[in-house]
């Protein structure tokens, strides 16, 4: 069972995974919430009040809940988490050279075998 948690360094902590899952940065992140890269680092360090007036945009640009966001509790759950790591491993391969691929599917159906 989660327990609901509000502090600021809380919903930070949230913030910090919920943007890193996703495979973004925190300039990424900031410019999808419309502000700066330092008030993204202050909310994933707790520093600032300010994280809760916009919690809803925050929420909106990592695509998860603003229950989430308060309490790290969401109905969503592993499912998402899972799709945000399929989702980073996608990007991660849409970047690579057509060798590379060829190399990363190799290593990951000899991984998937294990």
């Amino acid at each position: 069972m989660l327990t609901y948690m509000n502090t600021p360094a809380d919903i930070g902590t949230r913030i910090r995974a919920a943007r890193r899952n996703r495979g973004l940065t925190q300039d990424q992140l900031a410019e999808r919430v419309g502000v700066s890269r330092s008030a993204v680092a202050q909310w994933e360090t707790g520093r600032t009040g300010q994280v809760t007036g916009n919690l809803s945009r925050i929420a909106e640009a990592l695509d998860v809940n603003v229950e989430y966001m308060m309490s790290g509790d969401d109905k969503r759950g592993a499912a998402e988490a899972r799709q945000g790591d399929e989702m980073a491993l996608l990007r991660l391969y849409r970047a690579c050279e057509p060798e590379d691929r060829q190399m990363l599917l190799r290593t990951a159906r000899r991984l998937a075998r294990h």
